[in-house]
């Protein structure tokens, strides 16, 4: 089974994939796979441009957890979206020394569910779980993670409504 974790970056994908591995379970970092596929590096952003649609067609299939913000372009059999709050998500941004544009456009991207509508359109309402990652700590996160891909939780989302916090990321 393939199981997907995404989320905007710094909604804690990599602390969750880190644990799932400290637990032994095989966990693929997605970024190590989209080279070929970066098509540009957009300076104002400080992001790779990928060409997605090419890396998720010539992806193979992988058993165990796939990590990274474009796993929800993949053919996974369960998805998991790791969420947070705007105003935290700027927070956690910031020490990474992201440019502040690009702070904006992730703590927007949050605010307005583009994650959560892409998985929507491409998942059956049964493969999707969303976990709010604002207050949890990574254990936790990781113990929802594996309850739901063993389906001894089911899938739960579009809980969490943000846009109040869309003019503070504006």
């Amino acid at each position: 089974m393939m199981i997907g974790i995404t989320g905007t970056p710094g909604c804690g994908k990599t602390a969750a994939a880190k644990l799932l591995q400290k637990l032994g379970h095989p966990v693929l970092d997605l970024k190590t796979t989209v080279g070929p596929f970066v098509l540009e590096h957009d300076d104002a952003s400080g992001s790779d441009v990928v060409d997605v649609d090419a890396w998720a067609e010539a992806f193979p299939y992988t058993e165990g957890f796939v990590e990274g913000t474009f796993a929800h372009y993949l053919p996974c059999d369960k998805i998991v979206i790791l969420r947070c709050r705007p105003d935290v998500l700027r927070e956690r941004l910031a020490p990474r020394g992201y440019s502040e544009e690009k702070i904006r456009e992730n703590a927007e991207a949050e605010a307005l569910d583009v994650i959560l509508i892409e998985t929507v359109d491409s998942f059956a309402s049964e493969q999707i779980y969303e976990i709010d990652t604002t207050s949890t700590d990574s254990e936790s996160v990781v113990r929802s993670i594996l309850s739901f891909a063993k389906g001894e939780s089911p899938a739960s989302f579009g809980s969490l409504d943000w846009s109040e916090y869309i003019t503070d990321v504006i």
